[in-house]
Formats: C-alpha cells, structure tokens, sequence
C-alpha cells in the first residue's frame, strides 16, 4: 500500500493505525493508497481503493439483465428485434 504523508511526520505506528481505521471502515473495498495530511491536532484521511468491476444492467423486456445467456430463443429475438433508441 502506498501511503503519502503531508505536514508533520508521523510514526508507523500512528500510520498502521489509520491503515486499520480505513480497513475497518471500509470492509469489502481493496485499499491501494492513502494519504495522511498533518495539521497540528487535525488529521485529514484520504484513501485510494481498487477499481470495482461495472456490470451492465438492462432492462429486457420487463426483466432486469447483466446478459442474455439465461434468455430462452424467443426472449432472445425479441431483445434482437426491438427497436433501440440512441439521445
């Protein structure tokens, strides 16, 4: 994990501190970075995470849909023949 650390320095323990912070708040997410800015008594917290996959999601002839592979021939077609409007 990169972290960057702007004004005052810190110690590893104090850094290893807000790398558990952050992890603790943020379950599920992948931290890549983070950057500490010092200012006296006031922290300023910023971290970096991991890109999260996008699925598309449609919605297919009344159905929410990521694909088409659970579609049956004749739901495919219609999704195939529908007209698609572009702005």
């Amino acid at each position: 994990m990169n972290v960057n650390v702007i004004g005052e320095s810190l110690s590893q323990q104090e850094i290893n501190a807000y790398i558990a912070y952050g992890k603790k708040k943020y379950t599920g997410r992948n931290i890549t970075g983070m950057t500490v800015k010092t200012d006296g008594d006031f922290v300023d917290l910023k971290f970096e995470f991991e890109d999260v996959p996008f699925q598309r999601i449609r919605r297919i002839t009344g159905y929410l849909v990521g694909t088409l592979d659970r579609f049956n021939d004749a739901k495919r077609a219609e999704e195939s023949q529908r007209v698609k409007h572009t702005v």
